[in-house]
């Protein structure tokens, strides 16, 4: 590969790095602007699919940091996985032109998975070699700290633990196995606290969501009783109508009789007079 080449491409991989990093820091600060101050109403407000989706974005691009800009920094390599690159621009794009966006889970899994796996190379292909070629991993300044000063004794123990015939460099061999194997051991327990905490943010996020399908599901249920209360309330209007209509139709029944009544009892003194007269 062309050297010119090589360093056009590298800086190019760095400054889309920072650059992505930029934009979803101008897209937080966006979003956050728009949300309210209070968690409670967060949870209901219609950003909080892209906060949620925001936040995942950031915890990858800290795990992508501190794996890779400790070494891009120094010089040694450039920010490798481009196509990780891409992918953050893509979700960030997404969440910037959706206004219902799908859940963080569903949006992230690529994202997630290409960022892991490159990742898990760059720690146990990558990193091994560009240790050895780190300042100040030579031997002599892992055992002593600084650099020797030039003198007899200097060369003494240079010659100590360089030379192949004196036992001690089977006690320096020994020693950089034992900084190797400490290495990847503390390699090992950060990519399992970067995981931990992965997974921690990941059951809020699913406690927040259940918290918020309870909420749902109380309000629903408060108008199922509304609802209720407004059924059983008709019911009994209609119960007292139809008691009331039948009790009207039985005085209505009852009143020709009484007429029938009232009539005779008038009609009998009449009758009586006539009968006076008549004799």
């Amino acid at each position: 590969v062309c050297k010119r080449m090589d360093l056009v491409c590298q800086r190019m991989l760095n400054q889309g790095f920072l650059k992505v990093e930029r934009y979803h820091n101008l897209c937080q600060k966006q979003v956050k602007a728009q949300l309210p101050r209070r968690e409670s109403e967060r949870r209901n407000h219609s950003l909080a699919r892209h906060a949620d989706i925001l936040a995942a974005v950031e915890t990858r691009l800290s795990l992508l940091n501190m794996t890779f800009m400790k070494y891009v920094d120094s010089n040694l390599c450039c920010f490798i996985p481009g196509k990780v690159i891409d992918e953050i621009y893509r979700v960030l794009r997404y969440v910037n032109s959706t206004r219902a966006p799908q859940r963080a889970h569903e949006v992230l899994q690529e994202l997630r998975d290409i960022s892991s796996m490159a990742m898990e190379y760059f720690d146990e292909k990558i990193v091994p070699i560009l240790k050895r070629k780190m300042p100040g991993s030579d031997v002599s300044g892992r055992l002593i700290g600084t650099a020797p000063v030039p003198g007899p004794s200097a060369a003494l123990t240079t010659m100590q633990l360089f030379s192949k015939q004196n036992p001690s460099r089977q006690e320096v061999t020994k020693l950089q196995q034992q900084v190797k194997a400490n290495g990847t051991g503390l390699t090992a327990l950060k990519r399992e606290i970067s995981e931990l905490r992965i997974k921690v943010q990941e059951q809020q996020k699913q406690l927040q969501d259940q918290d918020q399908k309870l909420l749902e599901q109380t309000q629903i249920i408060g108008e199922q009783n509304a609802r209720l209360a407004e059924l059983e309330r008709k019911l009994r209007e209609v119960m007292e109508s139809t008691v009331g209509n039948s009790s009207g139709s039985g005085s209505n029944e009852q009143s020709p009789r009484k007429r029938r009544r009232a009539v005779e009892s008038t009609d009998c003194p009449r009758k009586s007079k006539r009968l006076r007269n008549r004799k």
